[in-house]
């Protein structure tokens, strides 16, 4: 389970990490990422019903806040994190979650340190 202090919960703060965002995608899953808040890194998951029916978009959830808490530490402070899981997600291994979730974040990562060194270079 994720500590409260990391946590994403208002609508408000979901729409605003899904809106000015980086972006990667790997199915069943999408990664928004945005960096620049002050405090520690926060996540929060959106599964929708296209994943399946209430037991298995829990066993989703559940899967997934187990991955982004492993993976907490090595987000940069006031990074906010929204992991989305779209049909399919509720057929996946643990496994098949876990390679897909690591590599959108690396993907996403990746792009957050690129536009911000483009971004250091202009300066």
């Amino acid at each position: 389970m994720l500590p409260a202090q990391h946590r994403l919960r208002r609508p408000a703060d979901f729409a605003q990490v899904v809106r000015g965002h980086v972006r990667a995608s790997r199915p069943p899953l999408v990664i928004h990422l945005r960096a620049g808040e002050a405090g520690p890194a926060r996540a929060g998951f959106v599964v929708g019903k296209a994943v399946g029916n209430a037991a298995r978009r829990n066993r989703v959830k559940r899967r997934l806040r187990a991955l982004v808490a492993g993976s907490l530490p090595t987000l940069p402070d006031g990074c906010r994190l929204v992991v989305r899981a779209v049909a399919g997600a509720g057929e996946a291994s643990w496994e098949q979650l876990a390679w897909r979730y690591e590599g959108a974040l690396a993907e996403a990562l990746g792009k957050l340190n690129g536009e911000r060194e483009g971004v250091v270079d202009v300066a």
